[in-house]
C-alpha cells in the first residue's frame, strides 16, 4: 500500500509518546497487516486475532444497541491490549505493559487511529476523475449556403399555333306562342216558335 510508510511513521511516533507501549499494529478489515511494530510477536497472527476480536465486539455493540464499534480493551495480569477503529477499513491494536495510564493510552490511541484511518481512506479511494472540459464558446456560424445554380437555358421553342374552331351561331330560343284565348260560351239559342194558326170554327 502506498500509505504503508506513513502508517509506520505514525506508529513510531505513537510509541514515542507512550513509553509503556510494547508494540503497535495496523491491520485492514480483512486481516492483512498494513504496518507493524511488534517485536517478538507474530504480526500476521496478531492481525488475524485483532480482526476476529473486532468482529465479535462489533456484534456485541450492535446487539446491545451501542452503535458502531469504536474500541476494545482487554486487560491482563501484565498489561492490556487495546484496539481502536481506524475508519471503516482498518483497526489499530496497541500492546501496553503495566504500569500504563489507560486514559493516556486511549487519548493517544484514538488520535493515531483517526490519522491512520485517513491515510487508509486516501490510499484506497479511487482516483478522482478530471473535470470535464466545457466546450469553448464560439459563435455558432450558420452554414454558408451556396448560391442556387441558375437553371440551364434551353432554346425557346416558338409556341405552337392554336387551331381556331369556328364558333357556332348562337340560336335564339324558339318563341313560344301566346296561348289562344279561351272561346267564350255562347248562350243557347231558343228554338223558333211556330206561328199560332187561329182556327176559326164556322158555325154551320
Amino acid at each position: 500500500m502506498a500509505a504503508e510508510s506513513d502508517i509506520h511513521e505514525e506508529l513510531r511516533r505513537l510509541r514515542a509518546r507512550v513509553p509503556q507501549l510494547a508494540g503497535a499494529l495496523a491491520a485492514g478489515a480483512d486481516g492483512l497487516v498494513l504496518a507493524q511494530d511488534t517485536p517478538g510477536i507474530d504480526p500476521e497472527n496478531l492481525a488475524a486475532l485483532t480482526t476476529t476480536a473486532r468482529g465479535l465486539a462489533a456484534q456485541l455493540a450492535d446487539a446491545t444497541g451501542q452503535g458502531d464499534f469504536r474500541e476494545l480493551l482487554v486487560r491482563g495480569v501484565h498489561g492490556c491490549v487495546a484496539s481502536y477503529a481506524a475508519g471503516p477499513a482498518a483497526v489499530l491494536t496497541l500492546l501496553a505493559q503495566d504500569p500504563v495510564n489507560v486514559g493516556r493510552l486511549h487519548l493517544e490511541g484514538r488520535r493515531a487511529a483517526t490519522r491512520i484511518g485517513e491515510l487508509v481512506d486516501t490510499a484506497t479511494a479511487p482516483p478522482a476523475k478530471p473535470p470535464a472540459k466545457s466546450p469553448a464558446k464560439h459563435p455558432v456560424k450558420s452554414p454558408v449556403k451556396s448560391p442556387a445554380k441558375p437553371p440551364a437555358k434551353t432554346a425557346a421553342r416558338p409556341p405552337a399555333p392554336r387551331a381556331r374552331t369556328p364558333r357556332a351561331p348562337r340560336s335564339k330560343p324558339p318563341e313560344t306562342p301566346a296561348p289562344a284565348p279561351a272561346p267564350t260560351p255562347t248562350p243557347p239559342t231558343e228554338a223558333p216558335t211556330a206561328p199560332t194558326v187561329a182556327r176559326t170554327t164556322t158555325e154551320s
